[in-house]
């Protein structure tokens, strides 16, 4: 193939029109039911930990060696995500689906702690990979004006399965069951399988990009090409401090509310649960502004101002007559922010790089999260003491997630408002793999 045919191919189908069609309104519905299972499903071994650790007999020290271990699975989702970009986004959300409540049905009846850690470590491998998948499909199945809103919806659906888990648990234990029931809605997500298969298009932007030889002949390493390697390596570096910053301060709060501020258990859940229900509106406040102003900005700019509530969460509380309002203000304005963020960071890095890419590179930044967020817990322990208590320590890890959003300002390309070939450096990449096929070298035949 000549370079100007294979750049032509690589171009892919017309980008999608300025409005939802009823196949982009399928795919959304889609994939906001399956975020909303991999949210649920995520979580309930965090949410049924107190019982998980009763269950298997098992200290404080061992129950957070077992959830450390199960960090692993980022490699899993890594995997998957790399399949994504070569077998396709389709393929690879319907076999988490099928596979995942396979594995729940392990994880609710295993005896052992080691085996219940191995089917969470496979549930986590297959929904991350398939989150991966979902998020891309999403950047670029729908119309070009909307793929922000549609990272808003996916980012919504996925919280609102996080936090069910919290309202199932009462009153599974008020109606004397035990915690393994919480995996019932996961397991019952097989159903889902049918439906979702009916509802995602065989004939996607990756199905267009793969016939063109668009994915062909690409690596895992690719990333780091020339061309995206300054994208590349600013997303994992925002990554890794920006899942420092959260893991002190998400990982620690509940138990900076109550053990150290001294809030009761209902205050704190009450707070928790108010937090996140009103950093809901921080998915649709994304969407617009990240369609309004950019990208960037919104990342640099509403991203890095949201890290002021975590810092105003673990600084002032105690000496104020109202310190439940300070922390709720303070939360919700964390929460909110971070919503807005996410938004962002997820349109901007779907947008960043091409087909052979772009599910790729979702892989790498859970790898880099799974990672940074085992060293920030082994260094908050470390500094507790050197630093005069966890307040102290949290609040310096806040702190990192203000150089991260200057790094994102700084160092990443806008895409608001450029079609999905021309964000990705599409065509540059179509002459770097033409390049490649002109240098590998040709078979000898008999005749020659």
């Amino acid at each position: 193939m000549v370079a100007g045919e294979q750049l032509q191919r690589a171009a892919g189908p017309p980008e999608p029109g300025t409005k939802f069609s009823g196949t982009s309104w399928s795919i959304i519905a889609a994939i906001v039911i399956l975020l909303i299972y991999q949210g649920y499903t995520l979580s309930v071994s965090g949410i049924a930990s107190p019982w998980i650790g009763k269950s298997f007999h098992l200290s404080q020290t061992a129950l957070a060696r077992l959830f450390a271990g199960m960090s692993v699975s980022a490699f899993g989702s890594m995997l998957l995500a790399r399949l994504a970009d070569r077998v396709g986004r389709r393929r690879i959300i319907l076999l988490s689906l099928l596979l995942a409540p396979i594995f729940a049905l392990g994880a609710a009846l295993a005896m052992w702690a080691w085996l219940f850690a191995g089917f969470q470590i496979l549930i986590s491998a297959l929904l991350g990979g398939s989150v991966s998948s979902a998020t891309v499909m999403l950047a670029e199945e729908l119309p070009m004006e909307q793929r922000a809103r549609g990272q808003a919806f996916g980012a919504a659906a996925s919280a609102i399965g996080g936090v069910l888990g919290y309202i199932v648990i009462p009153f599974l234990l008020k109606w004397g069951y035990e915690w393994e029931w919480l995996f019932a809605p996961s397991v019952a997500g097989i159903l889902l399988v049918p439906i979702i298969g009916r509802m995602l298009p065989v004939d996607t932007r990756w199905a267009h990009d793969a016939s063109a030889g668009a994915v062909e002949g690409s690596h895992f390493y690719d990333i780091f090409h020339p061309l995206y390697r300054r994208r590349a390596l600013t997303l994992l570096i925002c990554a890794a401090l920006d899942t420092m910053a959260g893991t002190a301060v998400n990982g620690w709060l509940y138990f900076e509310a109550v053990s150290i501020l001294g809030l009761s258990p209902d205050k704190a859940s009450t707070l928790v649960v108010l937090g996140m229900g009103v950093g809901m509106i921080g998915f649709p406040i994304g969407a617009w502004t990240s369609e309004r102003f950019g990208r960037v900005p919104t990342v640099c700019l509403i991203g890095g101002a949201g890290w002021l509530g975590a810092l105003a969460f673990y600084w002032g509380p105690g000496a104020l007559t109202f310190p439940f309002l300070w922390l709720a203000v303070a939360y919700c304005w964390f929460k909110v922010a971070s919503a807005v963020m996410t938004v962002a960071a997820n349109a901007a890095a779907t947008e960043l790089f091409p087909a052979a890419l772009r599910s790729t590179m979702v892989g790498w930044q859970m790898i880099t999260g799974a990672v940074f967020s085992m060293l920030a817990q082994m260094a908050i322990a470390a500094l507790i003491g050197p630093l005069g208590g966890l307040t102290v320590v949290v609040r310096y890890f806040a702190l990192l997630g203000f150089p991260s959003a200057v790094i994102f300002g700084l160092f990443i390309d806008e895409t608001r408002g450029q079609p999905l070939e021309v964000a990705a450096l599409e065509r540059q990449w179509a002459e770097v793999q033409e390049h490649r096929h002109e240098l590998e070298p040709r078979p000898v035949t008999a005749h020659e």
